[in-house]
């Protein structure tokens, strides 16, 4: 029996992915628990143990990218599949670098979700097919990495959150942070991406690919 840790923050997402699961008719799946953020996720660590983890990228406070780091300092070998609402050029190859087993869209059918834990939890890795293209053009063009790349994991939240219209005010509410700290992120943001306004990261995200 395959036992889980969901950790989202939304609990009718964290109850409909349950409910997937115990339909399955094979039966595959054993102890589900949740967390709805960070702190509660370290608390189940500790207390209970898990063959994999189902992470949402989207969290207040910290982001699902920094808790895979937590995650695998606690526990080094646990696999973890991230959840996004994201389309996977957003974050997929940054989430597999910092040690994700896998990384799915929320749009996924039950059944590949299913099929992903289950490959994960016997020592694989689950990926798309057009992820692994975007995986390799990333290994060749490395030398040509687009700027981007080169934002961290709260910088690249924030401009995607920019990027999609979003005020500083309600950016700051979404990630449980201070306006002013979000206006300092963007302020490194213009810099790192030799832009100047919000409106340029508009038009830069949709260039790159990382709006629609």
């Amino acid at each position: 029996m395959i036992n889980i840790l969901i950790i989202d923050d939304h609990p009718v997402v964290r109850r409909g992915i349950i409910q997937f699961l115990r339909d399955d008719p094979e039966r595959r799946f054993g102890s589900i628990e949740e967390a709805g953020n960070g702190g509660e996720m370290i608390d189940k660590l500790i207390s209970s143990d898990f063959d994999i983890i189902l992470l949402d990228n989207s969290m207040p406070g910290r982001s699902g990218l920094e808790l895979i780091q937590d995650i695998k300092n606690l526990k080094p070998d646990l696999p973890v599949l991230m959840l996004s609402i994201y389309p996977e050029e957003q974050y997929a190859i940054r989430a597999m670098k910092m040690g994700a087993s896998g990384y799915l869209n929320k749009g996924c059918s039950p059944e590949e979700l299913i099929s992903a834990i289950v490959k994960i939890t016997r020592g694989g890795r689950y990926i798309s097919l057009s992820l692994a293209d975007k995986l390799a053009h990333h290994i060749l063009s490395e030398s040509n990495k687009p700027l981007h790349e080169t934002l961290s994991v709260r910088e690249l939240q924030v401009l995607l959150h920019l990027a999609s219209g979003k005020k500083v005010i309600d950016i700051s509410r979404e990630l449980s942070l201070s306006p002013k700290t979000i206006s300092t992120y963007r302020t490194r943001i213009l810099s790192k991406l030799n832009l100047r306004s919000t409106s340029d990261i508009i038009r830069y995200a949709f260039k790159e690919g990382l709006s629609d």
